[in-house]
């Protein structure tokens, strides 16, 4: 007898008994946003079913049209966010009853038959099938439900050509939803249907080829609109902010070809976001209305300064990007009332003067700053509030000097710090130790100096990712308890960057840019399983600790253009993620041991310009280095270099050479073999001396023989190393 099931949101797994099958007086059932597996059963015996909600499980498999015949009560359904795939179950279209039904987010796939018979009497109001890969034209009984209100169709393959005015059939239209398909949407309707549609709230029409802006100021109730990614060019034309009796609230054009905005033209009180950003607009920056929270400007050509009072229309805004402008001029003083900011990012720009000192202040709530890669002077910001919220502060690419403020250890919520490429001259910051939090920490190119002791300690830095020193005057040895402690939580995958808790659009990607195998690259989206040390181009000393060793999750280590001596320590064969090692132009000595050649992701070695000696490693991934890897060593031998090795320098390191018997035996075989077939050649070879013609053959060829034999040698002994080394 039960007609009531709710389990929604309880933390249930498993898979959905069968015997639910058995509820033949089912009304209502709802198992939404729980962890349930397998396939939908059946509910064609529940003829009373009214509404099903199963969304956001993990559901797969596919959904027979069977499961769902004779259900004629049935008004809504809820599919949503599973992994259900095959094709649609079309049968679920023909029930009389049905309003709604939300299958997105799925895999549903195929092409949606235009034989449908949709009754001219259905219920359906709303339809959401986004984000599946159904494909081929818009299906056609769409445009026969009379009562259709929301239909959401982007993020599909769905392809071919449709008009705008196909859809001012459907009277009742409050929503539609066509972006990121195939299709291409023609706006230039000659008859008004389209434009007719008086009930029309939502338009996204993002990525559909359109290259003419829909005719929208008949719409009297329009309050969101987006044009984004289509091939509009020319001018934004001012009556656009009228549409909905200029109540638009939301507007997007990014990602087109705008020049410019069509004068005179006024901002919608209403506007709450406008997204101009990667168009080519020139000129003079638009002052938005004080309602706007999310301001995009960025990617643009403006080629001005920011008007002197733009930050008095900021006063609700939480986020405000113009970066990558072509903005010259000062940062305005009115910034500052901008009280609400989350994120303010001017960077990729060529501002100039300094920073507002009052901007710090902002920094009570302000979650991003972002000013780099101007032409700013000055010293930076001077003092932090206690109550600062900065989650990421990047200030590299200027001119700024004198010391950092110790006022900056109040940002205890600091991720990304960056203040590369500037001229700053102080000490190690050691203060900065207790920002817990902190994941990049970047001041390449400045004017630091001493050395940086306080770093050998178990500190608090356990979240650091990336360390970035290179280019200053640093000095001293090399902290060993930095490297042991200097771990990544491979367990957190994840990259950075700040989205509000309240509203998603309020989001910014960190990204920093580094000396990635030799090439400057800029890290787009930092991936909190990426690691990074650069300390190269300083004064440190001594030996590389051992410790580096621990760091099994590097990927990349630059020490190169300092005076470190000693060994090259064999620990490195243990760091098995590591993609690129440069430890050139340095003092170091010894011989390079055979524990890299285990490193299999190793895409880039420099040991240049060392003191290092002896037989290079063999193995498949020190193969595929060049001699520029290894050039400027006056004792290396073998290939890839020119210079052959000779018994004196043939030996060949390996993991255990001092204590292994098994390994000395075993390498005193190989030896023997090599000799022996060394000796075998001169008898055969032998003979042949004495004859003249055979003379100049032996006196210019016999030095690449033995070469080869070495070679040989070298690897019988590199593939019985590999097998005893397997454990790095």
């Amino acid at each position: 007898m039960l007609s009531r099931l709710e389990l929604g949101n309880c933390g249930l797994s498993g898979s959905i008994p069968d015997s639910t099958q058995n509820l033949t007086r089912l009304e209502y059932l709802d198992l939404a946003g729980n962890r349930l597996i397998g396939s939908i059963p059946s509910f064609k015996l529940s003829k009373s079913l009214v509404q099903v909600y199963l969304q956001q499980n993990k559901l797969t498999g596919e959904v027979p049209s069977s499961h769902w015949e004779g259900l004629n009560k049935l008004e809504f359904l809820n599919l949503a966010s599973n992994s259900l795939s095959e094709s649609f179950p079309e049968s679920i279209l023909t029930l009389k009853s049905l309003k709604g039904f939300d299958i997105s987010n799925n895999s549903f796939s195929g092409q949606i038959s235009n034989s449908i018979n949709v009754s001219s009497f259905s219920q359906l109001d709303k339809i959401d099938m986004s984000r599946n890969k159904f494909h081929g034209p818009i299906p056609a009984f769409i445009f026969k439900l009379p009562l259709i209100s929301n239909l959401v169709l982007s993020a599909n393959n769905f392809n071919g050509s449709v008009d705008l005015d196909m859809f001012g059939r459907l009277k009742h239209l409050y929503s539609l939803e066509l972006s990121y398909n195939d299709l291409k949407v023609n706006a230039n309707t000659n008859g008004s249907a389209f434009s007719s549609l008086s009930r029309l709230n939502s338009l996204m029409l993002a990525s559909c080829k359109m290259q003419e802006i829909p005719d929208v100021r008949n719409q009297p109730t329009l309050k969101m609109l987006d044009l984004s990614d289509n091939e509009l060019t020319g001018e934004i034309p001012n009556w656009l902010w009228d549409a909905g009796n200029g109540a638009l609230q939301f507007l997007n054009l990014s990602h087109n070809r705008f020049l410019s905005l069509q004068k005179p033209y006024t901002f919608p009180f209403e506007l709450e976001v406008l997204d101009l950003h990667s168009n080519i607009l020139e000129g003079d920056i638009p002052i938005p209305s004080r309602r706007v929270y999310f301001l995009d400007y960025s990617s643009n050509n403006f080629g001005s300064s920011i008007p002197a009072d733009f930050g008095k229309a900021l006063t609700l805004t939480l986020f405000f990007s113009i970066s990558n402008s072509k903005l010259v001029g000062n940062i305005p003083q009115s910034l500052c009332n901008a009280s609400r900011l989350d994120v303010l990012d001017l960077s990729n720009n060529s501002l100039t003067g300094t920073i507002p000192s009052c901007l710090a202040e902002t920094t009570k709530t302000l979650r991003v700053l972002d000013v780099g890669r101007n032409n700013l002077t000055g010293n930076s910001l001077d003092v932090f509030p206690e109550s600062c919220n900065l989650q990421t502060l990047d200030l590299s690419g200027n001119h700024f000097q004198g010391r950092l403020p110790q006022s900056l250890v109040n940002c205890e919520k600091l991720e990304v710090l960056n203040l590369g490429d500037n001229a700053i001259t102080d000490t190690f910051p050691c203060w900065l130790r207790n920002l817990s939090n902190l994941h990049v920490f970047a001041v390449r190119s400045n004017k630091f100096y001493g050395n940086i002791d306080c770093l050998d300690f178990s500190g608090n830095w356990t979240n650091l990712q990336i360390i970035d020193i290179a280019s200053n005057g640093f000095s001293g040895s090399l902290p060993p308890k930095f490297f042991a402690s200097f771990q990544t939580n491979e367990s957190k995958f994840s990259h950075l960057h700040f989205i509000h808790p309240a509203n998603s659009a309020i989001y910014y990607q960190d990204s920093v840019t580094l000396i990635l195998k030799g090439q400057t690259t800029e890290i787009v989206k930092i991936l909190t399983i990426f690691t990074s040390i650069d300390f190269s181009n300083n004064n440190f000393q001594g030996n590389i600790p051992v410790t580096i060793g621990d760091l099994k999750w590097l990927k990349l280590l630059n020490l190169s253009h300092n005076a470190l001596t000693g060994p090259v320590p064999q620990s490195m064969g243990k760091m098995g993620n590591l993609e690129s090692l440069d430890l050139s132009v340095n003092e170091l000595s010894g011989t390079i041991p055979q524990q890299l050649a285990s490193l299999t992701f190793l895409s880039l070695l420099n040991l240049s310009d060392n003191q290092l000696s002896g037989r290079i490693p063999g193995g498949p991934q020190f193969q595929t280095f060049t001699e520029a890897s290894f050039r400027g060593n006056q004792g290396l031998c073998g290939l890839p270099l020119t210079k052959v090795c000779n018994n004196a320098t043939s030996n060949v390191p390996t993991a255990s050479t001092q204590t292994n018997e098994d390994s000395d035996y075993e390498t005193g075989l190989y030896v023997s073999i090599g000799l022996g077939f060394l000796v075998g050649l001169v008898i055969i070879v032998g003979p042949l001396v004495f004859l003249r013609r055979w003379r100049n053959w032996y006196s210019n060829h016999v030095d690449r023989i033995l070469a080869r034999i070495d070679n040989k040698h070298t690897g019988m002994v590199i593939n019985n190393n590999e097998h005893q080394d397997s454990t790095f």
